[in-house]
């Protein structure tokens, strides 16, 4: 018999369980073996699996009209936009299909905004080292991997970026030609590393100063993920004009979005964007539970307790394993251990044991669980990954 895996373009390389269904932080496999999931489709299904309500809401509407395209209202997608611009900064939304489409959507616009006031020359996007914007050309040279350039023609113009964390650099880097500054309030793929809330103000103050826009990708680290309904909250005067979403805003249905000001949106006028599938009856209609659940302060409140368990948690595993793991990493529920080599074996054994989790870079196994994690979880998972730690031996 042949292996039907061999007709998937081999650009991913998964281990060999297949899950058959989901129900809450749990998984299962075809043979009915139970895993816990603290992985969540890359921070994707938020409020974990076959949510009630979310599932409701999609046989509903797939009973209604699957879709319609933009050349008509979705009147749920109004809805939602509303939504967003009451709970956000924004007070423009474009739906989108995936977070890398809300990113190319972010540079359109901010480069737009400054050809429309008449500055052409302002194009440069600046990025930071680490960052992981997507998969498309334009989000591959935002993000700046030479991994991910490798193979794709020469870099684009346009994008400039500084080491993470040096804010001298960032100043230095600033010019006439600046268009934005695009950074994520939490990396993920580049290492689980949080950026300090008083350098996301001290960005939003340097972006005034030179006339550039502040674009925030918040596609991992936002909708309630750092217990805040999105990251950058946490700091002080340090809204974006441009905001990428995606993930956990559809819960498992896949659509995202870019947020804008209305200054900065309003020049993306007909012809300028579109998207065939953008803001479909379905993930409109999952969109609606989805925000409505997450967007509760009830509901951020526990996430913000639970997130101080898996924090203590962690620790305690840095204190038991000091000389394999350097730190704990990350904040609120996008978080990890820092370990002294690279951390593939420790996943590995952590999923032979019942519990899925990532790894990004710099040597991080990351955590990722839905936000309805209970403290239960939280011990199962953390005696696990204490069990595959002590029976890790990591190569020097």
């Amino acid at each position: 018999m042949s292996d039907s895996r061999q007709h998937i373009m081999p650009v991913y390389n998964p281990p060999a369980e297949a899950f058959e269904r989901g129900e809450g932080v749990r998984l299962f496999t075809q043979d009915g073996r139970e895993y816990l999931d603290f992985v969540a489709g890359i921070a994707v299904s938020a409020l974990g699996h076959a949510h009630p309500a979310m599932v409701e809401a999609l046989q509903t509407q797939a009973a209604k009209i699957w879709h319609t395209s933009n050349m008509f209202r979705v009147p749920a997608a109004e809805e939602l936009a509303a939504k967003m611009c009451r709970d956000t900064f924004a007070d423009r939304v474009f739906f989108t299909n995936s977070g890398t489409e809300a990113v190319e959507c972010a540079i359109k616009t901010a480069r737009k905004f400054h050809w429309a006031k008449g500055d052409e020359e302002r194009f440069e996007i600046i990025t930071f080292s680490g960052a992981f914007h997507g998969r498309s050309l334009g989000a591959i040279n935002a993000g700046g991997n030479p991994n991910y350039l490798k193979g794709f023609g020469p870099p684009l113009p346009g994008f400039c970026q500084v080491a993470f964390g040096d804010m001298a650099a960032l100043e230095n880097a600033m010019s006439d030609k600046t268009a934005a500054v695009f950074i994520e309030p939490v990396q993920g793929e580049g290492g689980v590393r949080a950026v300090p809330e008083e350098d996301l103000t001290a960005i939003r103050k340097l972006c005034d100063e030179h006339g550039a826009l502040l674009i925030y990708d918040e596609v991992q680290c936002g909708m309630g993920r750092t217990g805040k309904l999105f990251a950058h909250e946490w700091a002080e005067d340090a809204q974006p004009d441009i905001m990428c979403v995606a993930k956990g805003v559809g819960g498992g249905f896949p659509f995202g979005a870019c947020l804008t000001t209305e200054e900065t949106g309003i020049v993306m006028q007909p012809g300028s964007h579109g998207s065939t599938y953008g803001g479909n009856p379905l993930a409109m209609a999952v969109g609606n539970v989805v925000w409505d659940i997450i967007s509760d302060e009830t509901f951020l409140a526990e996430v913000r307790r639970v997130a101080g368990t898996v924090s203590q948690g962690l620790k305690s595993l840095a204190d038991t394993h000091p000389g394999k793991v350097v730190g704990v990493t990350g904040k609120g529920l996008l978080t990890g251990l820092q370990l002294k080599a690279l951390p593939k074996p420790v996943q590995n054994n952590c999923r032979d044991k019942g519990l899925l989790v990532g790894v990004a870079g710099n040597n991080v196994l990351r955590l990722a669980p839905p936000l309805i994690i209970q403290d239960s979880d939280v011990r199962e998972a953390v005696g696990i990954i204490d069990a595959a730690l002590g029976e890790w031996t990591p190569e020097t």
